[in-house]
């Protein structure tokens, strides 16, 4: 189970699990969905929406059955300089694969560490997103689409990254 011990949110809710259930529909895809916390009317339609192609009451509110239609809610990691690993080498496997035509600043070579060419890179990239410049790939720099096969940076880099 993807979600395993979420509470029952609804309209009006806001926090952590709102939070999860965002990314989750972002991943249904549902690119339209921004990550706030904030459980409003836009989220409440995306939800019954969800839940109606899913086969389920079309209540817009999420209990644990709609907990475990969903994919997998859980954040990505926050990625800023200093990490490294197999993610961080993916991440710049994809900023070079995209930045000509496009951010056009890549992180140089994909050595699976987070220094200031990935982060002049990710600058670049979060300002071609529309989103905060600040170096950091968290929620909003992951949730950035790519403008391709509903792809996000989230998607593109791998889901299989996710942590809880």
């Amino acid at each position: 189970m993807p979600n395993p011990g979420q509470p029952t949110i609804r309209l009006g809710d806001a926090g952590q699990a709102v939070k999860r259930l965002e990314r989750a529909l972002r991943r249904t895809p549902n690119l339209g969905i921004a990550i706030d916390g904030v459980f409003g009317a836009k989220l409440e339609t995306a939800v019954k929406d969800f839940q109606k192609g899913a086969g389920l009451p079309a209540d817009g509110v999420v209990g644990p059955t709609t907990w475990a239609a969903l994919p997998d809610g859980g954040p990505m990691p926050v990625l800023r300089s200093g990490a490294s690993g197999a993610i961080v080498t993916s991440l710049q496997n994809l900023l070079t694969n995209g930045a000509p035509g496009q951010w056009l600043t890549t992180p140089g070579p994909a050595d699976g560490k987070f220094g200031p060419r990935t982060k002049a890179s990710v600058e670049a990239f979060q300002t071609w997103g529309g989103v905060t410049k600040d170096g950091i790939v968290g929620d909003q720099t992951w949730a950035v689409s790519l403008h391709a096969a509903s792809a996000t940076l989230e998607t593109a880099v791998g889901l299989n990254f996710v942590v809880d």
